[in-house]
């Protein structure tokens, strides 16, 4: 009898291969993307860092040791590595310093999850560790930092100077570290004295000199000469100060057109209307005691024409033209004036008053200074100078990170120790937290620990000592219980 085998029943559910690699890959493909921007930049951490040369599109050449200016000049595509571009570009707004650590940092941490990803720990679990350990470290680093108070002018030129020393300028840092601090206190406002608005310094650029000859300036400078045509005034003693929007030249037609006068008689009578058109304007000015005049600049048509120019020469009246649009704010508040944007609106009340108003020569340069601004608002301005434009250049942007400094200690007032303690001091105490902690949060709050150990070993690798004695050596300090300890790249 033959034997009938049953046939196997098929499974309901039919099995489903997912393919996680490629999902591995992208992360890993983000993860190196953005490593190898924090790689870029490291070697220029710290005071012996690297300069970087960097050569713009059209030409431009550049040499900075400033992290968020080598990000900003590089041409990044990689969506992921843009984000430390944009993580760069916020460091420098808020803090305005310590634009290269955080990008070295980012860069360390995104090596340490990448093993925790291939270990198969889950990237919300990391994210939430890494959320729990930053709460931890910002407690850490409070518990270390020790109060400021702003009458220690010692202690926040220091603070300043630290800063520049990593710098191109950073020779310079004696000279303009206490003008950093003098600008900053000098803005400070008691009604809010927590409150410091950069906007309120104004930092004028003037090719020539050395960085040396740069100065503060209690009052407002202009880069720019006085109007010489027909016997301008380049001094005026007890000014009072227009700021203007309008022009002070014949009105054009409301559209592009031209007119044909073959008539000599109506020739000369369109040129006696512009004489008198314009001359009812100066006598409107002339009116209401102003002797100085700041014209906006205009792309309509032109803001004064040599006729307009001599009548005010004639009128005693000294002229600078040209203003640019995006200070006409920050004058009017030096001043405690209002701009006229209109001749029927020109008041006695409208104009600022100052007890000089002159035209300087620096070299073979000329600038306007106003100095002696009576009710003067809480603004200082800053004469940069550089004997050529790499340094010029260079000097603006060093000058803007003792500033950020200083304000981020006007806001708030601690300091803590440099030299790679903090995060030593971040590593060694995070390292004994995670031992606490069950689970995965251990883990990653391990490697969160071992991953700002990056900056002191650049810090020691960047200056040519042996990083891991350095590191070593810094570890038993800190275990000691010497919390301020620190690299000293200068002595070794």
């Amino acid at each position: 009898m033959a034997t009938v085998s049953a046939a196997q029943p098929r499974s309901s559910k039919t099995e489903s291969y997912v393919d996680n690699k490629r999902k591995e890959d992208i992360r890993q493909a983000n993860i190196k993307a953005a490593r190898s921007v924090a790689d870029a930049v490291r070697t220029s951490l710290g005071p012996k860092g690297m300069d970087k040369m960097i050569s713009t599109a059209n030409g431009e050449v550049i040499i900075t040791n400033d992290g968020a200016t080598i990000l900003n000049k590089m041409e990044v595509l990689q969506p992921a590595a843009k984000m430390l571009v944009e993580l760069s570009k916020s460091q420098d707004a808020v803090a305005g310093d310590g634009t290269t650590t955080v990008v070295v940092i980012a860069g360390a941490l995104l090596k340490q999850f990448l093993s925790l990803l291939s270990h198969g720990i889950h990237p919300t679990v990391i994210s939430d560790s890494l959320h729990k350990a930053s709460t931890k470290a910002v407690d850490v680093l409070t518990a270390m930092a020790v109060p400021l108070e702003l009458s220690d002018r010692e202690s926040l030129v220091k603070s300043a100077s630290t800063s520049l020393n990593s710098k191109v300028v950073s020779q310079y840092s004696t000279l303009l570290a206490p003008l950093a601090v003098d600008s900053v206190l000098s803005v400070v406002d008691p009604a809010k004295p927590d409150m410091v608005d950069l906007r309120d310094i104004k930092i004028v650029k003037k090719l020539g000199g050395t960085v040396d000859d740069t100065q503060l300036v209690n009052g407002l400078v202009f880069d720019k000469k006085a109007s010489h045509a027909a016997g301008g005034r380049t001094r005026m003693e007890n000014a009072k100060i227009a700021v203007i929007q309008f022009q002070i030249s014949p009105p054009k037609t409301d559209i592009e057109q031209s007119i044909v006068v073959s008539d000599y008689t109506q020739m000369d009578r369109i040129l006696k209307e512009e004489r008198n058109y314009i001359l009812g304007m100066i006598k409107k000015i002339k009116a209401t005691g102003c002797n100085v005049l700041l014209i906006q600049k205009s792309i309509s048509r032109d803001v004064v024409t040599d006729l307009s120019l001599h009548y005010l020469a004639k009128a005693k009246i000294m002229v600078i033209k040209d203003v640019e649009r995006g200070d006409i704010e920050f004058i009017t508040k030096t001043l405690n004036c209002l701009p006229i944007a209109n001749i029927e609106h020109f008041r006695a009340e409208k104009l600022g008053h100052a007890d000089l108003v002159e035209e300087v020569s620096l070299g073979d340069v000329k600038i306007v200074k106003v100095t002696g601004i009576k009710d003067m608002r809480r603004t200082t301005t800053v004469l940069v100078r550089g004997s050529n434009q790499l340094v010029h250049d260079e000097a603006e942007r060093s000058l803007h990170d003792p500033l950020c400094v200083v304000r981020c200690l006007v806001s708030k007032r601690f300091l803590i120790a440099g030299g790679g303690a903090p995060e030593i001091e971040l590593s060694r105490q995070l390292g004994a937290w995670s031992k606490v902690l069950h689970g995965m949060e251990g883990y990653c709050v391990r490697s969160f620990a071992e991953a700002l150990e990056v900056i002191p070993y650049t810090l020691a690798e960047n200056a040519g000592l042996n990083p891991i004695a350095i590191v070593t050596e810094l570890r038993n300090r800190h275990a000691q219980g010497e919390i301020n300890a620190g690299i000293n790249v200068r002595k070794g």
